[in-house]
């Protein structure tokens, strides 16, 4: 599948004439709780020919692509992952420190990880780590739940929490993630993950009442905490001549 995805992304370029300066895998495979039937969600950051960018008109700023391969793909220009590093955009940032790597630019990789960290707003996180949660908190509280829903809610539940020890950007593995689970909720997790990783998406598992009460206590108590949270630093002189000095070719 490695092939497939290599082949792909240069598809991608070639076709849409861009350079993809940045491609990583995203969602349960880079967490580490796929199922045998999971899509393979690839997450990209690209850059037009300089010129394309001095056009008076507003052009599209998003590259998608699903294949028969279950390759699902979505890419982002420049300017727009730039933007929303800017406001310290959960999924760019979780893109950026993806375990699971298909193209990189060293020189950009390392910039982008450096501003992600000064741009980090442990507020903003919080609160999009506890929506999350929240979104799939009804469906774990069905007689029957995919583990699916679990997984999510339980990954962001845990970084949440990470955030609010810690004011630093959560690991995406979910493995270095569940260190801060009670015991009990580290001994039920390992329990479904093992389940998960021989079972398909559809697969529905009786109600665990330890998971669910957990996962409603954690949403109570780091809304309260959340509250008081600091916010990122603003970076955007910085932002701007970081992306100039990569229009004109100094940095890439």
């Amino acid at each position: 599948m490695l092939d497939e995805i290599q082949k792909e992304i240069l598809n991608i370029e070639k076709s849409h004439k861009v350079e993809i300066l940045y491609a990583v895998e995203s969602g349960s495979r880079a967490w580490g709780f796929a199922s045998p039937d999971s899509d393979f969600d690839i997450r990209f950051i690209y850059k037009q020919p300089s010129d394309f960018y001095l056009s008076l008109w507003e052009k599209p700023d998003v590259i998608e692509f699903m294949t028969d391969k279950n390759l699902d793909g979505s890419g982002w220009d420049l300017p727009k992952a730039l933007r929303l590093l800017s406001k310290s955009n959960v999924p760019l940032i979780e893109w950026l420190f993806s375990p699971i790597i298909y193209k990189k630019n060293e020189a950009f990789l390392s910039e982008m990880q450096a501003f992600a960290k000064e741009c980090f707003s442990p507020i903003k996180s919080v609160h999009h780590y506890i929506s999350t949660t929240k979104n799939f908190i009804e469906e774990c509280s069905l007689e029957k739940v995919k583990l699916k829903s679990y997984f999510y809610a339980l990954r962001t539940s845990l970084a949440s929490q990470w955030i609010i020890e810690t004011n630093t950007i959560p690991p995406v593995a979910f493995s270095d993630l569940v260190i801060i689970a009670p015991t009990n909720i580290q001994n039920k997790i390992s329990e479904i993950q093992a389940i998960k990783s021989i079972q398909d998406e559809k697969y529905l598992h009786p109600n665990d009442t330890e998971i669910t009460k957990y996962l409603l206590n954690s949403i109570e108590q780091n809304i309260e905490i959340a509250k008081n949270m600091p916010d990122g630093k603003k970076m955007y002189s910085e932002l701007e001549n970081f992306y100039l000095n990569i229009l004109k070719n100094d940095y890439i």
